[in-house]
């Protein structure tokens, strides 16, 4: 009876994960499976929608302005989220907490209402530009929204508590004794950072670009709301084919693609993330 007990409690895992399984199959491999189809059976099989998309200048304008806009966003993600990383990483526990809790805020408040409530915000006659006015006693109207400098803005309000997070989990790993060390050989506390602290925490750093280039080359709501006509990404240029022109195999086509730079980069960032540092955040 004692042999058939790890037996049993295998069949038992696996009965737990098979209502997940479905799930997975109906709703995303289904799906999936559906897109990749339409892209190459056009009433009989064919490449027509993939000579067409790669032949586009319109696909090539907008993965272009796809890459810019992601990479700037990232990149400013990365230079505003390291010093309040590092910050929290040398807190208390119990200090950490409130902080990391406000880290946490923007993911209680959904994308569609946040871009909304940038555009106020940010907008011509908004919250920012009447404030400027009346410290130069001068009108001021500088554009934030509806262009590019807006879509950048509204996606890092989303990607930065990624980016810390990364990060923080790399910082929250290093042993404390190292920079110690470092000082009591007469390391100053710059050096430290430059050849201690810096390079140890490079693994949540090239995870937290991973992570927010993955979402941003995705988005769509914040650049349709906040970004102007010139900025226009991929997301927006698929439901641009698949409301607009009804060019369905063309739509899935770009969706292919999409997914197959998402996969790279998903691939990429398990390799740079091959350990769990998220755990040292609570203690």
């Amino acid at each position: 009876m004692a042999e058939d007990t790890p037996y049993l409690g295998r069949m038992a895992g696996l009965a737990l994960l098979i209502p997940m399984a479905l799930l997975l199959v109906v709703f995303f491999v289904w799906p999936l499976a559906q897109t990749i189809w339409q892209s190459i059976h056009d009433g009989t099989y064919t490449l027509r929608a993939y000579r067409d998309l790669f032949s586009s200048s319109l696909f090539l304008k907008v993965l272009q302005n796809t890459f810019a806009i992601s990479a700037t966003a990232t990149l400013v993600s990365l230079l505003a989220g390291y010093p309040v990383a590092l910050h929290l990483s040398r807190l208390d526990p119990a200090r950490r907490v409130p902080y990391l809790v406000m880290v946490m805020l923007p993911f209680w408040t959904s994308v569609l209402v946040k871009s909304f409530a940038l555009t106020v915000l940010l907008g011509y006659d908004g919250v920012i530009n009447n404030l400027l006015s009346w410290i130069w006693a001068a009108p001021v109207h500088i554009p934030m929204v509806f262009n590019r400098v807006g879509a950048i803005l509204g996606m890092i309000n989303y990607l930065l508590p990624f980016m810390i997070l990364s990060i923080l989990s790399s910082l929250l790993a290093q042993d404390t004794n190292l920079g110690r060390a470092a000082e009591v050989m007469g390391a100053s506390r710059f050096t430290v950072f430059r050849r201690i602290t810096l390079p140890l925490s490079m693994p949540g750093v090239l995870a937290g670009v991973l992570i927010n280039f993955t979402l941003s080359i995705g988005m769509y709501i914040t650049p349709a709301l906040l970004g102007g006509r010139q900025d226009m990404m991929v997301a927006n240029l698929i439901d641009f084919y698949t409301r607009q022109t009804l060019d369905w195999p063309l739509a899935s086509a770009i969706s292919v693609v999409l997914l197959a730079i998402s996969g790279v980069l998903v691939a990429m960032l398990g390799r740079v993330r091959g350990g769990g540092g998220m755990k040292e955040m609570a203690k």
